[in-house]
């Protein structure tokens, strides 16, 4: 898949609340804007050609976003996630995608992050929101230069 891959600065965390047992790969267009973290595989987070069945492992957390949590507040009982603060290695699609589609982008990002020498990070985080009256699917891969 084709897909254009940038560095990004995130100026600001964006905070969302914890969301028990949600699946990252089975989003649907009522499930509002949502984000997942993954940890990535600590044999193949690093490799030019990683094994796509094991690049992703554990997903730390789903989160979903509510106004609240916008402003870094939770109501009782609720718990806060974040996207941090900080540079990321970026790429977006204007539509959902499947989990493969998701999978081959986050290898074209490790691929390229590698290319560029950059420290990648041990995580991804995986973003779906509603954008310019279409759905979104976005992918962050922290890095630190080398």
């Amino acid at each position: 898949m084709k897909i254009e891959i940038s560095r990004l600065k995130l100026l600001s965390s964006l905070c969302y609340v914890y969301e028990k047992d949600t699946d990252p790969f089975a989003y649907r267009e009522e499930s509002g804007e949502m984000l997942f973290c993954f940890e990535l595989n600590e044999v193949h987070y690093r490799n030019f050609e990683p094994d796509k069945t094991e690049l992703l492992g554990n997903r730390i957390f789903g989160a979903k976003a509510a106004a609240q949590a916008k402003e870094g507040k939770a109501e009782a009982g609720q718990t806060l996630r974040e996207l941090p603060q900080g540079d990321y290695l970026f790429a977006q699609k204007r539509e959902i995608l499947s989990r493969e589609d998701i999978i081959d982008i986050a290898v074209e990002i490790q691929s390229e992050g590698l290319w560029q020498r950059l420290l990648l990070g041990e995580k991804l985080f995986l973003r779906y929101l509603f954008e310019d009256g279409r759905f979104v699917t976005q992918l962050f891969r922290p890095y630190s230069e080398a």
